[in-house]
């Protein structure tokens, strides 16, 4: 029987670090500002737009949210976010995402000042990160590799899948992975063989958005299985893309869906506004921020 990694635990962990921080920082007459920019017409993102805000008010960071009508034009956010890159008392600009179709997601993006891109999105923040040299990494991977921390999995040279090739989670997710030194396969709709592929995987990271994708009969005994999927089952019941029932009596370790990996991506938020005073100081400054 699988150890159930618990994202909420973790996340705790994380944030009574993060509110050390803030309390230095505070000391030194600094605090960290988040403003959060919202296109309506998405209640998952409008959840998720919440959930943030009330993380920064737990935790004393302030925050701005911006909530704007679905029928925004290009010109107008693009505004809103070069107001937001010169604004002094905010650190971190956040683009909820996916935006209307009508709106150029990458050009909005490559707006954001890659000091304040919280979501290391920015096309120089995703270079720094295949480089390995960073400060700002992307939420939900980087929270996935606190995780592995937390319950002293090492990945160096484990065997690592990766489902799903997308920027904001398997790509990056690879690209850490491969910085601590393991060895990754990145699966996806044209992969052949996935089953055989998965079933050779130390661990497995699943972001494909299907539910019950990862069936007991992909993992080998004592694999570790973190599920990033959001899905909705049958009876509408949240889930993520793991059987989780199953696949637990087989795994070693296995995150559930809720409770998983979802609080990781919002502390990681969090870690992120802090990083981006950090660096922030450090270019205007020429040195670090003790803190």
């Amino acid at each position: 029987m699988a150890k159930i990694i618990n994202g909420k635990q973790i996340s705790e962990h994380i944030r009574n670090n993060i509110s050390k921080n803030l309390k230095s920082l505070k000391e030194m007459g600094i605090i960290p500002g988040l403003a959060v920019i919202i296109v309506e017409g998405d209640p998952a993102s409008r959840t998720y737009v919440d959930n943030k805000k009330k993380a920064c008010e737990s935790l004393g960071i302030y925050s701005e949210e911006y909530s704007l009508s679905p029928q925004v034009t290009q010109e107008e956010l693009l505004d809103l976010i070069y107001m937001l890159n010169e604004k002094a008392n905010i650190n971190g600009i956040l683009v909820q995402l996916p935006l209307p179709k009508h709106l150029n997601e990458k050009q909005i993006i490559k707006s954001i000042n890659p000091l304040k891109d919280v979501d290391a999105f920015h096309i120089e923040n995703v270079g720094r990160i295949i480089l390995g040299d960073y400060y700002l990494s992307p939420c939900t991977p980087a929270g996935i590799m606190e995780m592995l921390k937390f319950e002293n999995i090492n990945v160096c040279g484990k065997n690592c899948v990766v489902l799903g090739r997308s920027n904001i989670v398997g790509i990056p997710m690879a690209m850490l992975l491969l910085h601590s030194n393991a060895t990754v396969t990145i699966c996806h709709t044209k992969t052949k063989s996935i089953k055989d592929i998965c079933k050779n995987a130390d661990i497995i990271i699943s972001a494909v958005g299907k539910t019950k994708f990862v069936t007991a009969d992909m993992v080998k005994k004592d694999a570790v299985v973190i599920d990033v999927g959001i899905n909705r089952d049958d009876n509408g019941k949240l889930c993520g893309d793991v059987d989780f029932e199953n696949v637990k009596n087989v795994a070693s370790y296995i995150t559930p869906v809720p409770g998983g990996v979802g609080p990781m991506t919002i502390t990681m938020l969090m870690q992120n506004t802090i990083n981006a005073v950090k660096l922030q100081y450090k270019t205007i400054f020429g040195e670090e921020l003790k803190i």
